[in-house]
C-alpha cells in the first residue's frame, strides 16, 4: 500500500507541476491577448455598432438603421478612394512579392556579405513611418529633390513626382514597394532554409538549368510561405495610410488621386467628428478585405504545397 501511495505522489507532482508550467505560459502571453481583445476586437465591434448609428463629437449614438449604408454606396469619394487602394495594390504586391523572392533566393546562395545585405534590406521594416515619408518627400521634391538632380545632370526635365495626379500614386507606390521588400525578404528566406538542398542536387544532375530548379523546386516548396506573404501584403496594401497622411495634404492637387479608404475613414472620424459614418467605412474595407481572403484561401488549394 505504502509502495502504491508512493506511487501515486510523483504523478500528482508532476500534474502540478505541469498546471502551474502552464499557468506561467498563459500569463506570459495574457498582455498580447487581451491588447487583440481591447484593441483590436472591441474596435471591430465598436466599428460595426457605431456604422448603424448617427455619432457626431461626444454627442450620444442615435440610431438610424442602414442610412450610412445608403450615403455610402452612393459617395462618389468612397470609390474613388477604393479604387486608389486597388490600384495601388495592383502595383505593390506583384512588384514587391516578386522583388522579396527574388533576393531571398539570392541572399540564400552563398555569397559574400550575406548578413550585411540582410540587415540593408530590412532597415525599412524598423525606420519609423514618419521619418521615411519626410525622407522620401525630400526625394520627390520638384525643385532640388535628389531624384529630380540626378535627371537634371542626365539632361532631363524631373517630373513634379508629388503634384501631377499621373505620378503621384507611383510615387507612393515605389514608397510601398521600398518599405515592403525587407520583411517579406525575412519571411521568404526563412522559408527557403527548410529546403532541402538535396533536391536541387539531384535537379542539376538530371540536367535542370536555374529557371527550371527555381519554378520547380524553389516556388513550389516555399509557397506556403509565398501564400502568407501575398495575402498580408494585399491587407496591408488596401489599408495604405501613413505615407499619404505625411507625403500629401488634402489641399494638393494630385491628393484625390491618392487618397485612401483608411484616410477617408480617418478624415470623417477624426476631422470631420462623424465617428457613424466612419465606422461605416472601416466596416465595409473589413468586409471587402475578409472576401479578399476567403477567396485567396479557396485559390491556395491550386498551388500552395504543404509538406506533411
Amino acid at each position: 500500500m505504502k509502495g502504491k501511495a508512493k506511487n501515486k505522489n510523483p504523478r500528482l507532482a508532476l500534474t502540478k507541476r505541469n498546471v502551474k508550467t502552464w499557468g506561467y505560459a498563459y500569463l506570459f502571453i495574457a498582455p498580447t491577448v487581451l491588447g487583440v481583445l481591447i484593441l483590436n476586437l472591441w474596435g471591430v465591434i465598436q466599428s460595426f455598432y457605431y456604422s448603424f448609428h448617427e455619432v457626431k463629437g461626444f454627442n450620444a449614438p442615435i440610431f438610424i438603421g442602414l442610412d450610412n449604408y445608403v450615403r455610402l454606396f452612393s459617395d462618389k469619394e468612397v470609390w474613388i478612394s477604393l479604387k486608389n487602394v486597388f490600384v495601388y495594390a495592383i502595383i505593390t504586391v506583384p512588384i514587391g512579392v516578386m522583388l522579396s523572392l527574388l533576393l531571398a533566393v539570392l541572399l540564400n546562395a552563398k555569397i559574400k556579405g550575406k548578413s550585411f545585405f540582410r540587415c540593408i534590406y530590412f532597415l525599412p521594416v524598423v525606420s519609423a513611418p514618419a521619418a521615411v515619408a519626410l525622407v522620401w518627400k525630400w526625394l520627390y521634391n520638384k525643385d532640388f529633390g535628389l531624384f529630380n538632380q540626378m535627371l537634371n545632370e542626365m539632361g532631363i526635365s524631373g517630373p513634379d513626382w508629388l503634384g501631377d495626379p499621373g505620378m503621384a500614386m507611383i510615387s507612393v507606390a515605389i514608397v510601398g514597394i521600398w518599405s515592403m521588400v525587407g520583411y517579406n525578404m525575412i519571411l521568404l528566406l526563412a522559408g527557403l532554409q527548410d529546403v532541402p538542398g538535396e533536391l536541387y542536387e539531384a535537379a542539376e544532375i538530371d540536367g535542370a538549368g536555374p529557371f527550371q530548379r527555381f519554378l520547380k523546386i524553389t516556388v513550389p516548396m516555399v509557397s506556403p510561405t509565398l501564400f502568407f506573404v501575398i495575402v498580408t501584403s494585399i491587407i496591408s496594401a488596401l489599408q495604405v495610410f501613413d505615407v499619404i497622411f505625411m507625403m500629401f495634404k488634402p489641399s494638393a492637387p494630385a491628393f484625390r488621386s491618392v487618397e485612401s479608404i483608411v484616410y477617408l475613414f480617418y478624415r470623417y472620424t477624426f476631422t470631420n467628428y462623424n465617428k457613424g459614418y466612419g465606422s461605416t467605412i472601416v466596416v465595409v474595407l473589413f468586409a471587402i478585405i475578409m472576401v479578399l481572403t476567403v477567396i485567396q484561401l479557396q485559390l491556395q488549394k491550386k498551388w500552395v504545397h504543404y509538406n506533411d
